[in-house]
């Protein structure tokens, strides 16, 4: 998951005679995908927020997983993951820039997988915690991880003690090892220690990560391998939701990442970034927004084709739902592109800009919100709970989350992974 800004550097690409292949430029930067991250990561934490609103529009809610539909909600989750593949090519590229070796690289795709798997375990196992088994409230569950979250991964100032730093680590990592021995989950009748429920939304996108990440490095910059990567994506997708996968072994390997569905939006964002690069020039942005835009269409298309299949469904993670949310992804994209890197107005955004630089923190935040809110007692009123005032009270509470990441990362609070 790319939480550093998706502002990337490219110069000095190889291969430069390859149709497939990005071209060399002056040191290059994308502020659209942080400006897209940053929508991405604010609408986040607005519809993650709507479980605590009554008499809302069904539409902006998570649908039914056995409904053919989705809502707004739904649409959430795959831009983010298809934002974090946009920003692997640059990523991979700034890195060999500064001298990384890609063994260098490999190991730090590794690393920065297992920290999102870690993450979304740990926020999993405090859904499905036995309070009194444990010994512990949910709320407070919550609130300990995050912080050794943070003591763990935040990006501490270069002025800081080495030693004060490396003890916080120390620390955080000590922290997790316990929870992970007092923990109890599930029901009376069958508590179990702590386990794999389900990945998280965090440790889906680490898998998604993982897999694009190793594609595009061993791929370089070439065009093709990530095409033909997507395209198997998608049909794996839809391989397992016809059946035609027998094979167990087969089945759990391809579970964590949603049968195909996961690393398809990922990938999916490295083409399209791939595909940025190459018209990058005000001269081609008309034809790479066109072929975008085409791009789109198409997926949107064969989505409406294969609703009829499999219904569209975000529990269900089918085809219908995967392309459509990436034609969605790539519309809202192209007129970013336009405004933000060829009209210059990144400045209109300001406001929002630590969802996009500070993204883990804005992720982690609210569950400090909601702890400490269950933990006092004190809710708003049921006045300001509902209806076009609860969704007011939402949004405003996904700006003030925002801001508040914004704040403390001039006080040093940065996670990186």
């Amino acid at each position: 998951m790319e939480y550093s800004p998706g502002m990337g550097t490219l110069q000095n690409i190889e291969n430069l005679h390859s149709p497939f292949v990005m071209p060399s430029s002056q040191p290059l930067r994308f502020a659209s995908i942080d400006v897209l991250r940053a929508i991405t990561m604010l609408l986040m934490i607005f519809v993650n927020d709507l479980w605590t609103l009554t008499n809302i529009p069904g539409w902006l809610e998570h649908t039914p997983a056995e409904a053919d539909d989705m809502g707004l909600a739904d649409t959430v989750f795959p831009a983010f993951l298809f934002i974090v593949g946009m920003s692997i090519p640059l990523g991979i590229t700034h890195r060999k820039q500064e001298g990384d070796s890609n063994k260098a690289i490999f190991i730090h795709i590794i690393q920065r997988s297992i920290a999102l798997l870690v993450m979304g375990l740990f926020l999993v196992n405090g859904e499905y915690i036995n309070e009194a088994a444990t010994g512990m409230q949910r709320e407070i569950w919550n609130i300990v991880c995050c912080t050794a979250f943070i003591l763990l991964w935040n990006r501490w100032p270069k002025k800081m003690n080495r030693f004060f730093t490396i003890s916080l680590k120390i620390i955080g990592i000590a922290t997790l090892l316990t929870l992970v021995f007092i923990y109890r989950g599930g029901e009376a009748s069958g508590v179990n220690r702590f386990s794999t429920y389900w990945w998280g939304i965090l440790g889906l996108i680490g898998w998604a990560y993982l897999i694009t990440a190793l594609v595009y490095l061993f791929a370089g910059s070439n065009l093709l391998l990530p095409i033909v990567t997507w395209l198997l994506f998608l049909f794996l997708c839809c391989a397992s939701h016809a059946g035609w996968i027998k094979m167990d072994w087969v089945r759990t390997l391809l579970s964590p990442f949603g049968d195909g569905a996961m690393p398809a939006f990922t990938m999916g964002g490295v083409v399209t970034t791939l595909i940025v690069v190459r018209y990058r020039q005000r001269d081609r942005f008309v034809t790479g927004a066109l072929v975008l835009l085409v791009i789109a269409a198409i997926l949107f298309l064969s989505g409406l084709y294969l609703r009829d299949y499999w219904g569209i469904s975000k529990i269900r993670a089918t085809p219908a739902w995967v392309l459509i949310c990436s034609a969605i992804t790539i519309g809202i994209f192209v007129p970013l592109w336009w405004l933000i890197d060829q009209r210059r107005k990144a400045g209109w955004f300001n406001i929002i800009r630590p969802a996009g630089t500070n993204t883990l923190l804005c992720y982690l935040l609210p569950y400090f919100a909601y702890g400490l809110a269950g933990l006092t007692g004190w809710y708003l009123p049921a006045v300001l709970l509902t209806g076009n005032v609860g969704l007011f009270k939402s949004f405003a509470f996904a700006m003030l989350i925002v801001l508040l990441a914004g704040l403390l990362g001039k006080w040093g609070l940065r996670l990186k992974l």
